[in-house]
């Protein structure tokens, strides 16, 4: 039996944070109903790769977080609407919403409204800004919150930043936090037996996701040195040009970086870096860096990929996308 296979979830959400977030359930065997107005239904039904699918609303953007999960179609503005909906809570254990902030309060929906028909509900509001503060009522997308949180200056270089990621990584992220906060909200209930009222929010997400660069500008009252796909301390913590590809190497450590001079035969500076730490690094960071690419440039990146994970280099070519999907040990997993 799967862990959440006696749960019954209401899903009120779109796009993709939220749907993100409730497929997790799904996948974890609740009973997850999708509803959504008869008269604007999910807008990425209509995305895809594949244009029949989408004429059909069921393109890929939305099939992706749509797994698992059943479909009713409900016009919650209207009062019967609301009272079939108000029976479906009386049934329910959690209600995840990413409607804008104040919209289902407005509809005599919101969680004091709902507690009141179901005191063990766990309801949560997913949204770009929260519901609280100044701009708990403007919408945002993935882009905006990348923008708005300053992540977009942390990604590229001196020269290229501010640079939107190109993964929607903050849906992603923010529906895999909702799934986990609804399931701690779970697990207190089975305690106390009353339900719980969850706030989260993209830009939250995204504050945790730069969780070292806020310390750093809090601590050092700098933003971060930009460097790319390099390290701006450790040289073997980059990406090099070789023969044919790009290969990224991750010697983070110092036993790492040991590791990776020894597979390439210079024990020298293995032991010279065996034990040094960050600030040592940095003041060897462009020798050593430079060597390092002099040396990747005489084989093709496929080579030294499996020269150094064979020494425990963590290192990997470069991929595209379809490469990666074709590799056995995606298969395998």
């Amino acid at each position: 039996m799967q862990p959440f296979s006696n749960l019954r979830v209401l899903d009120l959400t779109h796009v993709l944070a939220g749907p993100f977030a409730t497929y997790q359930l799904a996948v974890l065997g609740a009973d997850v109903i999708k509803i959504e107005p008869p008269d604007e239904p999910d807008m990425v039904r209509s995305e895809g790769g594949d244009a029949e699918d989408n004429a059909k609303g069921l393109g890929t953007m939305f099939t992706s977080q749509a797994a698992n999960k059943r479909a009713l179609t409900l016009d919650l503005k209207s009062e019967q609407g609301r009272e079939v909906f108000k029976r479906l809570v009386e049934t329910a254990d959690v209600l995840v919403e990413n409607y804008r902030a104040g919209a289902m309060p407005a509809l005599g929906l919101g969680y004091e409204q709902m507690s009141r028909v179901n005191p063990r509900l766990v309801y949560c509001s997913v949204s770009g800004f929260g519901q609280h503060g100044p701009k708990r009522e403007h919408t945002a997308y993935d882009n905006v919150i990348q923008a708005f949180s300053g992540m977009m200056y942390t990604i590229g270089t001196e020269q290229t930043a501010p640079m939107r990621n190109g993964s929607p990584v903050l849906d992603y992220a923010t529906g895999a936090l909702t799934a986990l906060a609804i399931a701690a909200a779970l697990f207190k209930r089975a305690t106390t037996g009353q339900g719980e009222y969850i706030d989260i929010s993209m830009l939250d997400s995204a504050i945790l996701m730069m969780g070292m660069h806020v310390t750093h500008q809090i601590v050092a009252g700098e933003p971060i040195r930009l460097n790319g796909n390099d390290s701006p301390v450790f040289p073997g913590y980059a990406c090099f040009e070789t023969a044919n590809g790009e290969l990224m190497v991750g010697a983070f450590t110092g036993k790492q970086h040991a590791d990776l001079w020894r597979a390439l035969g210079d024990t020298d500076r293995a032991e010279q870096v065996r034990t040094l730490t960050g600030a040592d690094f940095t003041k060897r960071y462009a020798e050593d860096h430079g060597e390092l690419q002099k040396i990747f440039l005489t084989r093709a990146a496929d080579e030294w990929e499996q020269m150094l994970n064979a020494h425990k280099v963590p290192a990997a070519r470069v991929r595209k996308l379809e490469e990666a999907l074709s590799d056995d040990q995606f298969k395998t997993r």
